[in-house]
């Protein structure tokens, strides 16, 4: 299943509703969102700086983090969504004769 890291920035809005409803059961409720898509949470953690959360999840497709992300912005908080690869990916990808050379060379 593909991997997705969801960078996160809350706006003053969202951190009203932090407040609120507290960081564990926000936590909570993104883990059950995502097995509800049909995917698993890997961690969710709050950080200091422009990003508030970082969140990483096996989503089933492409698509399905894209609906994700889109939920979020549409939420007025900020989302970048980075797929993530796997060694053995990043291998598959490295043995690519891709005929690229650099400008010059």
């Amino acid at each position: 299943m593909p991997k997705y890291l969801f960078k996160v920035a809350y706006s003053a809005e969202a951190f009203r509703g932090l407040m609120k409803e507290g960081a564990a059961n926000r936590a909570g409720f993104i883990e059950k969102l995502t097995a509800n898509l049909g995917g698993q949470m890997e961690g969710f953690y709050f950080a200091f700086g422009p990003t508030d959360v970082f969140a990483f999840a096996d989503l089933p497709n492409d698509t399905t983090a894209a609906a994700l992300a889109m939920a979020v912005g549409a939420a007025g908080i900020g989302i970048e969504t980075v797929k993530l690869l796997t060694p053995a990916e990043a291998d598959e990808a490295r043995a690519i004769d891709t005929g690229y050379r650099a400008p010059g060379a």
